[in-house]
């Protein structure tokens, strides 16, 4: 095993697969994001196999920049452009780690970023730690880490083998979203709401994650993978970590994936009976899917938290394409009033909710129960972040950024991936069947039997009509 690695910030960022789809959509636009605000101070080293030249590679970047949306300053791209070097070869040949090792020189911490597939992570690091040059390195690795609980397990093993836990971050770019960040402050900052954050006042949670998109022209990549795999074993079940979790005992990283991991391992594992899977129509037409596949494009289900603060609390997850609308929203529905005489009887008061919106155009709902002269009404108390937080900085620029200044709260741990490859591993053994459903409906009716003896699934907030 490497000596150490030094609590120093990274002074070199090696990007493998630099000519790929993720930097084109979002490294790239990270990276000029960060120069623009003053926070990137390093050599960039970018690795791929396309034959390109260093001006070839900054033009490739200024195209995916502006195609991003930003308007390009050109002093800060020059400050960009002249960081960027280029490497090219393939990833599982030792020359081009050869050639790595004397282009970077000695006494650099290096930030090596795999933006590569995940076949790909051990070969890598392995060609890396032979090169002599992870000693003082990080390594950050793309989702998905693994397909099931037994690849996710061999992964980490073969990754351990030359990397220390503390040199290795796993990205899920929820993680770096700031209404996701924002959950442990609204939590556990506020007494109004840490008071009513339990069993004693909330009867379910609702997590959605809807898309208002199909699958397009990613079919080959789509077909092996389905909604469970592609956002519920990640996104959703680390935004489910840090909605329930108990607080952490100190600042650091470890002490929140402590509590993370904590909570997911008292998490039960998902029942195939309390499981709704479906598919929109049209999906197998899409080029790439396979003739009669039964991949789930949408996906509902019930897990429950077997600890004292949440016991009895149905939690509900669902997440979708071809839904209504593109959102990601946590909802607590709070239990009934008690029907006290001096409360007019005509209709049961309707419960109060707190609804964190994640994505898009992140905010906070209070509902509340008012009264006018003839029937209740619900109030919303609404506060949308940017206004009163400011403009959040992007997921992808917050976690480059976290990475190569050394800060790993925002990264996955092994035990807490693990954890949530146990949970839905009962789904992938046995997956219920598919339902069909129409596209931008809410999925198939099955979802919606699923909360059978609960309160059903709510209207999403929205926010431009507020």
């Amino acid at each position: 095993m490497p000596a150490p690695v030094s609590s120093d910030p990274a002074d070199l960022l090696v990007i493998f697969g630099i000519t790929g789809d993720l930097a084109h959509k979002m490294t790239y636009r990270a990276l000029y994001r960060l120069e623009r605000r003053g926070l990137l101070d390093c050599p960039i080293i970018g690795v791929a196999a396309d034959e390109l030249s260093e001006g070839e590679l900054a033009e490739s970047a200024r195209a995916a920049i502006a195609a991003g949306g930003e308007t390009i300053e050109e002093s800060v791209f020059g400050r960009l452009a002249k960081r960027l070097t280029y490497l090219h070869g393939d990833v599982t040949d030792a020359e081009v780690y050869r050639r790595l090792a004397k282009k970077i020189g000695r006494n650099h911490r290096p930030l090596f970023y795999l933006e590569m597939p995940p076949a790909l992570f051990g070969p890598i690091v392995e060609r890396l730690d032979e090169a002599g040059l992870l000693a003082q390195a990080t390594v950050a690795v793309e989702k998905p880490f693994g397909h099931d609980l037994a690849s996710a397990r061999d992964l980490n093993a073969r990754l351990r083998k030359v990397l220390r836990e503390d040199q290795l971050l796993r990205v899920d770019h929820f993680l770096g979203k700031e209404p996701v960040i924002e959950l442990e402050y609204l939590r556990f900052a506020n007494l109004a709401l840490a008071k009513i954050w339990d069993r004693d006042s909330v009867a379910a949670i609702q997590i959605t994650m809807a898309e208002d998109f199909g699958v397009q022209d990613r079919g080959a990549f789509y077909d092996p993978v389905g909604a469970l795999r592609d956002v519920v074993q990640n996104h959703l079940l680390q935004v489910l970590a840090l909605v329930t979790m108990e607080p952490p005992s100190g600042p650091g990283a470890d002490d929140l994936r402590d509590k993370k991991a904590e909570l997911l391992k008292a998490v039960r594992a998902a029942d195939p009976k309390r499981c709704v899977r479906g598919q929109y129509e049209g999906y197998t037409d899409i080029p790439g899917v396979a003739k009669g596949s039964s991949t789930e494009t949408f996906i509902a289900l019930r897990l429950e938290i077997d600890n004292w603060r949440w016991a009895g609390v149905p939690i509900f997850l669902r997440a979708g394409k071809e839904l209504p609308e593109r959102l990601t929203e946590v909802r607590l529905l709070l239990r009934h009033t008690p029907p006290l005489t001096f409360l007019p009887s005509a209709a049961q008061v309707e419960q109060n909710q707190i609804v964190l919106r994640i994505d898009p155009d992140p905010g906070l709902r209070l509902q509340l129960a008012g009264r006018n002269d003839h029937s209740w009404r619900s109030l919303h108390l609404d506060d949308r972040f940017a206004q009163d937080l400011g403009e959040p900085a992007e997921p992808y620029e917050r976690l480059l950024h976290a990475a190569l200044t050394g800060d790993h709260q925002l990264f996955a741990r092994e035990d807490g991936v693990e954890e949530t490859w146990r949970i839905v591993q009962p789904l992938l053994d046995e997956p219920p069947k598919v339902h069909s459903y129409k596209r931008r409906s809410w999925g198939p009716a099955a979802a919606s039997r699923l909360l059978r003896g609960h309160p059903r699934w709510q209207e999403p907030w929205d926010v431009e009509k507020s």
